[in-house]
């Protein structure tokens, strides 16, 4: 019953546990330098101005797609069940521990959006 939903969140899953390594445009520091990933972040110059804050945000974002993506198993663990009320509460939390990068992810919200509106209707 579930099979589409399982698909988007399998992708969901695997997207999130590499945003860190994919990226996004990202600037740091007063001239905006872009660091577009954590490798890119970790490749800056040890005496550069923005390493640390460019570390320390692909850091967050590797730290949130491993928490998205664990919750998004217990999603899918939940629709393996038939368990609609779990794997919404998990899909939400998913995408609240993605809200400070959502506007650069835009993994979870829209899954959950379409979830909740497909299948959590009073």
């Amino acid at each position: 019953m579930f099979e589409d939903v399982i698909s988007e969140v399998l992708k969901a899953v695997e997207t999130s546990k590499h945003w860190a390594e994919s990226g996004w445009p990202a600037t740091f520091g007063p001239r905006n330098i872009a660091v577009n990933t954590l490798k890119d972040a970790e490749a800056l110059p040890r005496n550069s101005l923005i390493r640390l804050e460019a570390q320390n945000y692909w850091k967050q974002v590797q730290l949130a797609g491993a928490d998205t993506s664990e919750w998004g198993m217990k999603a899918l663990d939940a629709l393996k069940r038939g368990d609609v009320k779990s794997a919404g509460d998990a899909l939400y939390f998913s995408q609240y521990i993605e809200k400070p990068f959502s506007e650069c992810s835009k993994t979870w919200l829209p899954l959950y959006e379409s979830f909740a509106e497909r299948y959590m209707k009073n």
